[in-house]
């Protein structure tokens, strides 16, 4: 069971980040970001890792007939971009100052839906069903196996048999983290990812990055 004073410091941490400068946390690429740029840089990142892997994503259904989730939402940048190509986008995160910027950021959305969760599960989302989930520049902050773990199985709960979750984890191995440092997350090696897989009930078909910062996993429901 993940450390309830872990969570309880990623919330507290994130929340502070998200009070001093949300957009520069959630996307270190710039300091200050304009409407324009932040939202940009999520439709780019959706163009880049969704568009080019419809096939795998949608599987013959139309995307605005799709429900998505979105682990670690920060202040909307990306569900912004999954609300405009799917019918329903949700998104959860552990920040509750992030999870009202976000929700400032979709008030023209009426299909995107944000979260506060608990940092560990997505009981907050009842036992509604997804056909794709995904992830990006979260779990690479996250300084638990157990927690990454625990989304992971939880993940695959709300998920349709057969569905995909895309996402990416820390993949350098040779990183140094400290147990409560909510920046700089666990490593995956390709083993530990194929077999966290194995353990969650997904089938791990494809990876990319293995040994890189953004290493790409992507996890099959079974």
């Amino acid at each position: 069971m993940p450390d309830l004073d872990l969570l309880e410091k990623m919330r507290r941490d994130w929340d502070q980040r998200a009070r001093e400068n949300a957009r520069h946390y959630v996307s270190t690429g710039k300091q200050e970001w304009s409407d324009e740029e932040f939202f940009r840089s999520g439709e780019q990142t959706v163009a880049e890792e969704i568009l080019t892997d419809m096939i795998n994503i949608c599987q013959g259904k139309d995307p605005k007939q799709m429900k998505v989730l979105e682990i670690g939402c920060g202040a909307g940048r990306i569900t912004r971009a999954l609300a405009g190509l799917f019918g329903e986008a949700h998104a959860v995160d552990v920040s509750g100052e992030m999870v009202g910027k976000a929700r400032l950021a979709l008030a023209d959305r009426p299909n995107a839906f944000v979260y506060q969760n608990n940092g560990k599960d997505l009981t907050v989302l009842g036992d509604r069903e997804f056909d794709f989930a995904f992830s990006t520049i979260v779990f690479q902050h996250i300084p638990s196996y157990a927690v990454i773990e625990n989304y992971v199985r939880e993940v695959h709960r709300l998920l349709r048999p057969g569905a995909l979750f895309k996402f990416q984890v820390q993949g350098d191995a040779s990183l140094t983290t400290q147990p409560d440092d909510t920046w700089l997350g666990v490593p995956f090696s390709d083993e530990s990812a194929v077999a966290m897989a194995e353990r969650c009930g997904f089938e791990p078909r494809y990876r990319h990055g293995a040994g890189e910062q953004y290493f790409w996993l992507w996890y099959f429901k079974r």
